[in-house]
């Protein structure tokens, strides 16, 4: 069988690895073995840390929810049953972001939930 000595592809896969690693600590960002590793590493956290960014996210609003729900009287649960028995279709993105900036309007809609579970 004849030898192969790759040439450029091989150049090419390495510098593609090393390009990625750059910026990295010591010899994982130098030397294409340990770098190899690093990166796959890196990927695989990327990949996971994409799905789980979302349900950060989604745990962060439903905190500020909450913490302005009960400033009106309510609890998380209550508010959002309220809500949906007034027909307020707001997702948690958008009412957290009330419970942030406009405290008043949401105060409001905390009104409006309430309301809408007595009657």
């Amino acid at each position: 069988m004849p030898r192969v000595k790759r040439g450029p592809k091989r150049k090419n896969r390495r510098h593609k690895i090393l390009t990625l690693a750059s910026g990295y600590y010591g010899a994982k960002g130098r030397l294409h073995r340990i770098a190899k590793l690093q990166v796959d590493k890196s990927l695989n956290y990327a990949y996971r840390d994409r799905r789980a960014r979302k349900r950060d996210f989604r745990r962060l609003w439903i905190a500020r929810i909450n913490a302005a729900a009960r400033i009106s009287g309510l609890s998380y649960s209550r508010f959002i049953a309220g809500l949906k028995a007034a027909g307020i279709e707001l997702d948690r993105k958008v009412l957290a972001d009330l419970a942030y900036s406009d405290p008043q309007a949401f105060a409001r809609l905390a009104e409006i939930s309430g309301k809408a579970l007595a009657g």
